[in-house]
């Protein structure tokens, strides 16, 4: 047997702070074989990402690590700076989580990639420029001249992600560790993320750590797994004793909260609506359209949401799925009137929400709510969480006293699962999951009738995010409210969706009940998203046949976009005036674009 690359023996991590010592990492080991993959599980918050930090030397200054690490025998933790310098980058690099903060945002993609290799390998720059195009070309980044002149912000999340990745291997080093790669990415980015590293694991010989919340990502990656909470290890060993035969609690836990497409057990799902329910939204042909200057004085228009049509009955919940710059934020705020459409109505209970004017509209607020992404962002943080909860009431309902407030505010936070003594604290001093429960409140303390979800749980713990969409059933359970619940994970949409809608630039390419579109989807878009949702379970991960999208999705700009699927239609010119898929009900109530049928040719 051959000595591990990585050995970490008692690792300790401490942080000092002003009120006493956060213990983040307790007394840690373990070893990392070439060529192997370890998985590292846990919430956030579990030590996970300090443990490697530790390991590599990269704790923040009130940091301190105490123990042994070992890189091909030798002592690295306590090393002096500039030797880690020269390990880091070169033999262990690491891939972190957020790539827009982690890259430089006034660096050539290239000129960052290359740094490495001049700094650590000292090559000419002419050798490094070609090492750098091969590098993007493994990670699949397509156009590599031109990405290496682009700047982060001109790139995709997850183009940014295979880019963070190429800067991690341009050098070939021994251990990769990968802090939450896939987190909040598209299902199919997330699934090209997993083969690049899968990809480096068997051709290359490198070690990965892959560090996730998401057990379905672990299970199609990892040899072995730690898991971890609250800075320890609760459970270890191989990933089919992990997944098959687990024994702590906590990861019991874990793996009963992962959202599973491959059965309904346990699904949340609200009763369907009532026959004889009325449609209170109807949407018809709604698009709205940005003009994007391509030039001194040239603009184009980008169709964001293009003839989006639907009806939403009373109680009913519509789940909205698609990748990233498929419209779906745009469409909600459309629909809400928080953004100015280009064509189209939009009618609430027979009222045309256009026409009315802004006092009107205002009035109208009470019936529609919704609940944001990021909920930190969508929160003052000046001001409480009760003077957050409560404002919804003070400026839709005045007339309600201050007592009255006050005690509705107390009523729903603890309908919510938050605590009322917390009242007076502010968004900073609480979790992801808690601050998305004040969010939840705050849409949900005027009873309105309809309530929009934008990728309300998408960036949360498994955990959290089953107790997110518990809470969102349960409520609709007691209120009988209309929810569109917007998201990019078929998996999670599956425990709220009565119908789904399936949006690709802007455009529905398949509309049915959900269990239609989960049993028998019809489109290669929608089955490419389904084929891509990581499953907890490693046998059916291992076995599964990864449908993939042939090619990157072509920019909106480009009238040819929507034919991705219907090449046989296609003019090949971006300007030209392209057919438009239409929508053909292939079965009752479901509805599917025109697409080429290469299955049946095959």
């Amino acid at each position: 047997m051959s000595e591990p690359i990585l050995q970490v023996r008692d690792l300790d991590v401490r942080f000092r702070i002003h009120d006493g010592n956060i213990h983040a990492v307790k007394h840690v080991s373990f070893d990392i074989d070439e060529g192997e993959c370890l998985g590292v599980v846990g919430e956030s918050g579990s030590g996970k990402s300090q443990l490697f930090l530790a390991t590599i030397g990269l704790l923040a200054q009130n940091g301190t690590a105490s123990g042994s690490v070992r890189y091909r025998g030798d002592e690295i933790l306590g090393l002096p700076e500039w030797r880690l310098n020269r390990l880091c980058g070169s033999r262990i690099a690491m891939v972190f989580q957020d790539p827009l903060t982690s890259l430089t945002p006034h660096m050539t993609l290239g000129t960052q990639i290359m740094e490495g290799l001049r700094s650590h390998h000292h090559l000419p720059r002419d050798v490094a420029e070609q090492r750098a195009l091969e590098i993007l070309e493994i990670v699949r980044i397509p156009e590599a001249k031109r990405r290496m002149r682009q700047y982060p912000h001109e790139l995709s999340g997850g183009m940014r992600q295979r880019a963070m990745i190429a800067m991690a291997t341009v050098c070939g080093p021994d251990l990769l560790i990968a802090d939450e790669p896939t987190t909040a990415l598209d299902v199919t980015v997330q699934a090209q993320i997993l083969e690049i590293m899968r990809e480096l694991k068997t051709e290359l010989k490198t070690s990965v750590v892959m560090i996730s919340h998401d057990m379905g990502v672990i299970a199609g990656i990892a040899d072995r797994v730690l898991v971890m909470r609250e800075g320890d290890v609760v459970e270890s060993g191989p990933v089919d004793d992990i997944f098959y035969r687990p024994r702590h609690p906590y990861t019991k836990e874990l793996l009963d909260a992962m959202p599973r497409l491959e059965n309904n057990e346990g699904v949340q799902t609200c009763a369907a609506p009532a026959a004889d329910a009325p449609n209170i939204l109807e949407v018809s042909d709604l698009a709205v359209h940005f003009p994007v200057h391509i030039g001194p004085t040239a603009t184009k228009a980008l169709r964001a949401v293009d003839s989006v049509s639907f009806t939403l009955r009373q109680g009913e919940t519509l789940g909205v799925v698609g990748e990233s710059g498929s419209g779906k934020s745009t469409l909600a705020r459309a629909i809400l009137q928080l953004l100015p459409k280009t064509g189209g109505t939009v009618v609430w209970m027979g009222n045309h929400l256009d026409a009315h004017k802004r006092d009107d509209l205002r009035r109208l607020r009470r019936d529609l709510q919704i609940v944001f992404q990021d909920p930190l962002a969508s929160l003052d943080p000046r001001r409480t969480i009760g003077q957050s909860i409560a404002e919804p009431l003070q400026s839709l309902m005045p007339m309600l006293t201050r007592d009255e407030v006050s005690a509705r505010v107390r009523a729903i936070m603890t309908k919510v699962g938050l605590d009322p003594a917390w009242i007076n604290r502010y968004p900073h001093e609480f979790s992801g999951g808690q601050n998305q429960r004040v969010g939840v409140a705050r849409a949900m303390i005027i009873e309105p009738k309809l309530v929009i979800c934008d990728e309300a749980v998408s960036a949360l713990d498994v955990s959290i995010q089953a107790q997110i969409v518990k809470l969102i059933a349960d409520l609709q359970s007691q209120t009988g409210m209309s929810l569109i619940f917007i998201s990019h994970d078929l998996a999670i949409v599956r425990q709220l969706a009565h119908r789904v809608m399936v949006l690709f630039l802007g455009r529905v390419v398949e509309f049915a009940d959900s269990e239609m579109i989960y049993s028998n989807p019809r489109h290669p878009y929608t089955k490419t998203l389904l084929a891509a949702v990581p499953v907890p379970d490693p046998a059916i991960e291992r076995a599964k046949l990864h449908l993939k999208l042939t090619e990157d999705v072509p920019s909106p700009l480009d009238s040819r976009a929507q034919l991705m699927f219907l090449k046989s239609r296609l003019i090949d010119d971006p300007d030209a005036e392209q057919y438009r898929p239409r929508l053909v009900e292939v079965a009752p109530g479901h509805l599917v674009a025109e697409h080429d049928d290469v299955t049946s040719a095959a």
